[in-house]
């Protein structure tokens, strides 16, 4: 019996996607729920499972197309299908070569299911180089795979499952003294995505950045003084993320256009607080959403931002997790970023810029003494925020980080 595998229905704001790669040919055995292929949309990567157990009887449509919800991408001829017998002469290589093998694999134990954990990235990136993944130890959750993991492998100059051919001899002679090279790449849909909102960004909103310095010796010191306690408690560390996400708000609060939005002629006021946190990823730049983020704790958001962390960079992000949001935050400080201009994420009206913590020469009570400095940039939409309000709720920012006990009493 055949079974068609189909483009599954995509969210309401997502019209296509782009077929990426497969994962398997025509005539391979597939199981249920097994990943076929990967189709790209413009925030996530969509894996479309195996229906069943069978054979991949016939592809459809091919790598780069552009799909719609429904679209047969190929065919599955149910059932199990039978072990291919080995040819003879392919058997008795096998039996002369299996000591060597066996001591190979006694030596370099395997590791069931790590390919299971393979995000589309870490996948294509593992096929590339001919690796075999269950000799990549995983440093995610539950054993994942990530990147970092599969470059780490190839840094430490480990063998690949199978070595590639060697080139002929005229592909291996050195470029002519003088040449130069390039090369020419096609955007990902994410990234074009991408490209299109910074420009939207630019075009239609009155865009200005304002400039502020916290002084965060007193941040520095809680979680210095909690971070053991924090940590066994909760199993997480505490950063500094939850620290601004909670002064955003409460800077939010105080002045609420700062989380407000246009819509036409309207500004459109939100009473709730979802903050994006911006998150780097080989793909491109991700922000997910924190719902609801003044209901949430100090534990909250540190769990919610490393799982978020996690999963968007190992392609697992869900869509629904990077819609709406009303306030962004960004960390540039984390790439050692001294000073910068964030680009609001459209429809928002504002985003919040963290950046490096550099110790520097401060007048304190009249005494010059070294503080850990930290600049800080709200980047805003001048057609609804004046410039009052922005400098206002980065003073706002500034006080509960160089008084965290404000964060407590909401002043």
């Amino acid at each position: 019996m055949s079974i068609e595998v189909k483009v599954p229905q995509l969210p309401e704001s997502v019209a296509d996607a782009t077929l990426v790669s497969w994962h398997k040919g025509p005539g391979d055995r597939v199981s249920r729920d097994e990943n076929l292929v990967d189709l790209e949309t413009d925030k996530v990567v969509l894996e479309v499972p195996s229906p069943s157990d069978g054979v991949l009887k016939e592809i459809l449509i091919q790598d780069g197309t552009t799909v719609t919800s429904g679209e047969t991408l190929a065919v599955i001829e149910e059932g199990e299908a039978a072990e291919p017998a080995p040819e003879p002469a392919a058997a008795e290589a096998a039996g002369q070569t299996a000591p060597a093998h066996a001591e190979e694999a006694a030596a370099t134990p395997s590791r069931p299911g790590a390919a299971d954990k393979l995000s589309p990235a870490v996948r294509r990136l593992v096929e590339e180089h001919g690796l075999d993944a269950t000799q990549i130890p995983g440093s995610g959750r539950d054993g994942r795979i990530s990147k970092a993991d599969v470059m780490k492998f190839l840094e430490a100059g480990k063998p690949s499952a199978a070595p590639a051919p060697t080139p002929p001899a005229a592909e291996t002679e050195p470029a002519p003294a003088g040449s130069r090279g390039e090369r020419r790449v096609p955007m990902t849909r994410l990234r074009a995505r991408i490209a299109d909102r910074m420009v939207e960004a630019q075009q239609t909103a009155a865009l200005l950045t304002s400039f502020n310095e916290v002084d965060l010796s007193d941040v520095m010191r809680l979680r210095k003084q909690y971070r053991e306690g924090f940590e066994k408690k909760y199993g997480v560390r505490i950063g500094y993320m939850s620290f601004f996400v909670k002064a955003a708000i409460e800077a939010l609060r105080k002045f609420p256009v700062v989380n407000a939005s246009v819509e036409g002629s309207d500004i459109v006021y939100h009473d709730f607080y979802d903050i994006g946190i911006a998150v780097s990823t080989e793909r491109g730049l991700l922000v997910p959403i924190l719902r609801n983020a003044e209901g949430m704790s100090f534990a909250d958001i540190e769990n919610q931002i490393v799982d978020y962390a996690t999963r968007a960079r190992d392609g697992q992000i869900q869509i629904g997790e990077l819609t709406g949001g009303t306030f962004t935050i960004t960390n540039g400080g984390v790439f050692g970023s001294l000073m910068s201009t964030p680009i609001i994420n459209p429809p928002q009206s504002a985003i919040l810029g963290m950046h490096k913590i550099q110790e520097r020469p401060m007048v304190v009570d009249g005494e010059i003494r070294i503080r850990p400095m930290m600049y800080i940039a709200l980047t805003y939409d001048h057609r609804i925020i004046d410039g009052r309000e922005a400098v206002q709720f980065l003073v706002s920012v500034k006080e509960s980080l160089e008084d965290p006990a404000r964060l407590l009493i909401q002043v």
